[in-house]
């Protein structure tokens, strides 16, 4: 993923350097089972199952700085291609589109959300004018093949420099808009269910001066610059003292401000990562600089209520002092290597003096990182790293990818400690720009797929198939799921989102099956399924139309039928307007206790009986809370009396005059009306204050109240010797 041509005098001076002793490996070059593939200039490798039929496929960014070449596509011939798991044949011919470029990297993203996995390629405008491209994957949506890719980047952008964009006109070029792009990422950052894209630049000549630039998706992958600044530059570079564009405060370059006041959004980034590092559920952006401090921006989505206002700079705080010295940061990964639940941070060449050392960061849990751990034997110039557990003990270890030469392994021991593990690969001497793990062959284990430079005549890439004869056996570890708000029911769904780790690479991860079970009032589950936002995060929505208590929990099972779950939480969602009717005098309804006085019962949901009904006075609402237009309707009472219409904010089980009082808390009366024929209504026609305002209730709220009709009764009574009565009650949720 880095500027090979400037890194060539340090690998030659590295390859004096004597190779560690060779032992049993655990891992072999498997020369057979992938393509012969010299003369890329190969800069990156993602993997991804781009024909949805169970196995890994491939993908390569070639070209980099050396040359204008096709990026390729790798097809495994397991399962749909009813070959051999493991075996990986060239299909790019047939499957990438035919363009020639100077690619960085390449990333698998479903930016159509149509359930097949797109791509996105990151170039480099070092030696030729040109911009980052968008391959649409023609399955799905499309309606023709899985896994064949047509160039569509003209269509994704949207308003490049219009209104609202930071972007110069004068930066336009072919669709797109000219960059120097070596790494970009995707995540939901606005938790609207779509992925997202961050877009990173380390400008002309890694001189820093372009910005890393935000962009969200329509839900239909259609990408338009997020851009609250509205600045727009008046050419390629941003300068001191120009809004940050996504990040609150000014551009201020290697600011160690951290309360809005500044930030720095233009660095020489060679990687860049997202994720969420605070325990918010919120996507945070990790940004790299090779020449510069690498930084750290947080999201600011749950300080204002769910809403994508902008990012905050939070570098000074989040690192501590002397986190990376001098110039070569090249890469890093996030991972919770210390099984805490957090994302820890493997900073590669982060420490650079007399060598090129790596360095292990752990997080506290709220995003600040504790002092780096220099890793043993880092010393040499690295070029990637990735997580993954090539001991199938449950604990991340990492892979790293040396530009200098030799390729390592570092073993977790699950408690923050990376170790360097000695003989477990083949002696190399390539020139190392990335390495991605998966199970090529389906075998239970994790296999590597290492990109090479050019530079070197053995330049193919090097497939490290795993020999162990273990099985993945290690579940999920689910964290912080989402405590869902009490509610009322609508067609505004419940979105929950929640943490998973595993003993994979992230975008294994994020291929597991991972969904929400879910009760209302105890009943049976009913299982929605949650999608990646990348990071860790998963997202899943519960129906707002589901009313009572509502349980769930999260489930998230691996390829190899691991399964981790998450404790139960509730909520209660309630139908919104009238919600029923109760405190009937009958008796036949269990919301209270007090009988009618003389056991006058009325009929089935009314008050108790008074002097002239045997069957009691009734009180129903008709309207909709939503519409503000309800009205209490009160019958059965005596002739040409007076009834005040009253609402409590609590329960009472009282005996009241000749019924039984349910509306209790704090009463208001609401309106003394005269009935006629034994009948009257709140409000009325002539009325011109609604219920919700004369009750002082907030439509919406989500308000419980209480409603009852007191009335006079006979002068004689009924039940002597009391004179008066009430309706049965009703709720009504406002």
């Amino acid at each position: 993923m880095q500027p090979s041509n400037v890194r060539v005098v340090r690998f030659v001076i590295a390859l004096g350097m004597t190779a560690p002793a060779v032992t049993a490996q655990q891992f072999t070059r498997n020369t057979t089972s992938v393509p012969a593939n010299a003369g890329n200039y190969t800069e990156n490798v993602d993997f991804a199952d781009i024909d949805n039929d169970g196995d890994w496929d491939a993908a390569f960014a070639n070209g980099g700085d050396q040359a204008q070449l096709q990026n390729a596509i790798w097809v495994n011939q397991g399962f749909l291609q009813g070959g051999t798991l493991g075996t990986l044949l060239d299909a790019t011919a047939a499957r990438a589109p035919v363009i020639l470029d100077q690619s960085r990297d390449i990333e698998f993203v479903d930016f159509d959300a149509d359930g097949d996995v797109d791509i996105y390629v990151s170039n480099t405008a070092q030696l030729v004018n040109q911009g980052n491209k968008w391959w649409t994957n023609m399955g799905g949506a499309q309606g023709g093949s899985a896994g064949f890719y047509q160039d569509q980047t003209a269509t994704r952008w949207v308003g490049l420099g219009a209104a609202g964009s930071s972007i110069a006109v004068t930066q336009l070029i072919a669709g797109s808009f000219i960059d120097f792009s070596c790494d970009c990422d995707f995540g939901d950052l606005d938790n609207d269910g779509d992925i997202d894209l961050v877009h990173s630049s380390y400008g002309f000549g890694l001189q820093g001066n372009v910005p890393t630039r935000l962009f969200l998706n329509d839900g239909s992958g259609h990408f338009q610059e997020f851009n609250p600044s509205g600045f727009q530059l008046a050419g390629r570079d941003i300068s001191n003292g120009n809004p940050g564009i996504w990040c609150a405060g000014a551009q201020l370059h290697n600011t160690t401000n951290t309360t809005g006041v500044n930030c720095d959004v233009a660095a020489s980034p060679l990687d860049i990562d997202v994720g969420d590092i605070d325990g918010d559920l919120d996507l945070d952006i990790l940004h790299g600089s090779r020449n510069e401090l690498p930084r750290m921006f947080v999201n600011r989505l749950v300080e204002n209520a769910g809403v994508l206002t902008y990012f905050r700079d939070v570098t000074g705080s989040a690192f501590p002092a002397g986190y990376s010295t001098n110039q070569g940061h090249y890469e890093q990964e996030m991972g919770d290597f210390d099984g805490d639940g957090d994302l820890d941070i493997y900073g590669l060449n982060w420490l650079v003096g007399a060598n090129f050392d790596d360095a292990s960061f752990r997080n506290n849990g709220a995003g600040v990182y504790a002092a780096g751990v220099v890793l043993t034997g880092s010393g040499s110039d690295d070029n990637e790293a990735d997580f993954f557990d090539y001991d199938l003990d449950g604990d991340l270890d990492v892979f790293v990818a040396n530009f200098s030469g030799q390729d390592r392994i570092y073993t977790g021991n699950g408690a923050g400690t990376l170790s360097l593990a000695a003989g477990l690969l083949p002696v190399d001497g390539t020139i190392s720009l990335d390495a991605d793990c998966c199970d090529v062959d389906s075998d239970g284990d994790y296999d590597v797929i290492v990109a090479n430079d050019l530079t070197l005549a053995n330049s193919n890439e090097w497939y490290l198939q795993n020999g162990t004869t273990a099985n993945d056996t290690s579940a999920p570890v689910l964290r912080r799921l989402e405590q869902a708000p009490n509610r009322n029911t609508s067609a505004t769904p419940t979105v929950v989102r929640v943490q998973v780790y595993d003993n994979a690479p992230y975008y294994i991860t994020w291929y597991n099956v991972t969904a929400l079970e879910v009760t209302v009032n105890g009943g049976p589950v009913t299982t929605y399924p949650m999608k990646p936002s990348m990071g860790q995060i998963f997202r899943g929505t519960i129906p707002g139309s589901l009313a009572g208590t509502i349980s769930y929990r999260a489930v998230s099972t691996d390829k190899y039928g691991n399964t981790g779950v998450t404790t139960n939480l509730n909520y209660v969602a309630t139908a919104p307007g009238v919600f029923a009717s109760f405190c009937a005098g009958d008796g036949l309804l269990a919301d209270h206790t007090t009988a009618c006085p003389c056991a006058n019962n009325g009929a089935v949901g009314n008050g108790c009986a008074n002097s002239v009904n045997a069957s009691g006075a009734n009180l129903v609402a008709t309207g909709t809370a939503a519409g503000d237009n309800v009205v209490l309707n009160g019958s059965g009472m005596p002739l040409v009396v007076s009834c005040i219409y009253l609402q409590g904010d609590g329960l009472s089980d009282q005996t009241f005059g000749d019924g039984v009082r349910c509306a209790g808390g704090s009463l208001i009366r609401l309106r003394t009306k005269n009935n006629v024929a034994g009948a009257s209504s709140f409000p009325d026609s002539v009325e011109t204050i609604t219920l919700s305002a004369r009750g002082g209730v907030t439509v919406g709220s989500g308000l419980r109240r209480y409603y009852q009709t007191y009335y006079r009764n006979s002068a004689a009574g009924f039940c002597p010797p009391e004179t008066f009565n009430v309706t049965n009650g009703w709720t009504i949720d406002w």
